[in-house]
């Protein structure tokens, strides 16, 4: 995320910002939008494009499947070499998620947000109000706050490779009875906690640069 965010002089990556801008603009009503898979030829060209800083990137999201443009999106998180809230504190966030207590919990779960570095708080605060938005149309697209925890929970939060139960060259599906299941549950669950969060108080000092950074 660093060194993304030094090049482009923007704590939202352009990547994140614009194909959220075009599912915004013709996709907020698509059913199934981020669990219905784009054609996976569209996703790596479109990807490519940004990784080359193609000027023609618009054109190009303009004339394609709104969903390839979703799968874009998630690939990215997919691939960054670390995951968006580290694996410093995906521990935490695990533990912090099986809490009892709400209060405890939330006052845990909110600290250990704040904690993640800027441009990675900027950006998942950004894409979670995309979520947001994109579950306020639940009605039609069919995509509720779990539908889409279980979607980017797993990307989004990921133990690093030699602590993670979940094999990395995993071939069959994942199921309820596998050893590392309960894994998967608690990154969709961080996830989904802060989906259902009417709202995430930010510290004075972050909430101008949190605006500024995210405007598209």
């Amino acid at each position: 995320m660093f060194d993304l965010d030094r090049r482009e002089r923007s704590k939202v990556p352009l990547i994140v910002k614009q194909c959220v801008e075009e599912i915004e603009r013709r996709g907020m009503e698509e059913v199934g939008i981020y669990r219905v898979s784009g054609v996976a030829t569209d996703i790596q060209a479109l990807k490519a494009a940004f990784d080359a800083n193609n000027k023609d990137v618009s054109v190009m999201m303009s004339e394609m499947d709104v969903n390839a443009i979703a799968g874009t999106l998630k690939l990215y998180f997919r691939e960054l070499p670390e995951p968006l809230f580290t694996d410093d504190l995906y521990p935490n966030f695990a533990g912090g998620i099986a809490l009892s207590d709400s209060v405890a919990k939330e006052s845990c779960m909110l600290h250990l947000l704040l904690s993640l570095p800027e441009p990675n708080l900027v950006t998942f605060l950004f894409l979670l109000d995309h979520l947001k938005r994109i579950a306020d149309n639940e009605s039609v697209n069919k995509m509720s706050f779990h539908n889409l925890a279980t979607v980017f929970g797993p990307t989004l939060l990921r133990p690093s490779e030699k602590d993670s139960k979940i094999p990395a060259n995993a071939t069959q599906p994942i199921t309820m009875n596998d050893n590392w299941s309960l894994e998967v549950m608690s990154q969709v669950q961080v996830l989904l906690y802060f989906l259902q969060l009417q709202s995430i108080p930010t510290p004075d000092s972050k909430r101008q640069s949190i605006l500024f950074s995210t405007e598209v």
